[in-house]
């Protein structure tokens, strides 16, 4: 015999539990969801959350180059 007071469906999620929002992107550095997306996660349909986590691997929640060290730095200080 199961206990289905306890049973419940889990809400599928790509979160890694490094949450931190790219300030130039927009993107969750752990999951790479936006902020809007992350937020209304739970609200979603299943096809809804589906289809965003068939793009997150094509998303790159941070920019890979370097941004310059200090030349770049005080260069926009500059400005």
């Amino acid at each position: 015999m199961t206990d289905e007071i306890w049973k419940r469906d889990e809400i599928e999620s790509p979160c890694t539990k490094i949450c931190q929002i790219h300030p130039e992107t927009g993107l969750c550095l752990g999951c790479a969801r936006s902020g809007e997306e992350i937020g209304r996660w739970s609200r979603m349909s299943p096809e809804e959350r589906r289809a965003i986590m068939a793009d997150l691997p094509g998303r790159t929640p941070a920019p890979t180059g370097r941004r310059g060290g200090r030349a770049a730095r005080l260069k926009r200080m500059e400005k």
